[in-house]
């Protein structure tokens, strides 16, 4: 319900945005991956044929809600733009999976092995943005 005045100094710094955008999507009571599709996803990226893996997570997303789906188009088409700016930016695809990972796709539990989740989320979110036209 905050009215935000974009034109307001403090919106000027990247990170500043950024932030905000993560701790939006980190916030969500379900993230953009729902619970319901996270050993999906996990299960998908782990298949050693490309080929299929790449059919599986595109047939993963196409299967998810409407409003996860079409959120996801949106925001992953936009960080394909920023990795087109990598040379000024410094974010390469790697960097903006090991950024965005963890917070579009996690388990409902934070119980098990994290830090091999966190591997696999990665993994998930470049592969997105990698073939980002195949699957949208």
């Amino acid at each position: 319900d905050e009215q935000l005045d974009l034109s307001d100094g403090r919106w000027e710094d990247i990170h500043v945005v950024t932030g905000a955008l993560k701790l939006f999507l980190r916030e969500l009571p379900e993230p953009l991956v729902p619970f319901s599709h996270f050993d999906k996803f996990i299960a998908a990226i782990k298949i050693q044929d490309g080929a299929m893996r790449g059919r599986c997570i595109r047939d993963l997303v196409l299967s998810l809600p409407p409003a996860h789906h079409d959120t996801m188009k949106v925001l992953f088409r936009h960080l394909c733009r920023v990795i087109e700016h990598r040379e000024e930016n410094r974010m390469s695809v790697q960097s903006v999976a090991i950024v965005f990972g963890p917070t579009l796709l996690r388990p409902a539990s934070e119980e098990s092995n994290m830090a091999m989740h966190m591997v696999f989320q990665n993994q998930v979110v470049e592969h997105i943005l990698n073939h980002y036209g195949y699957i949208f």
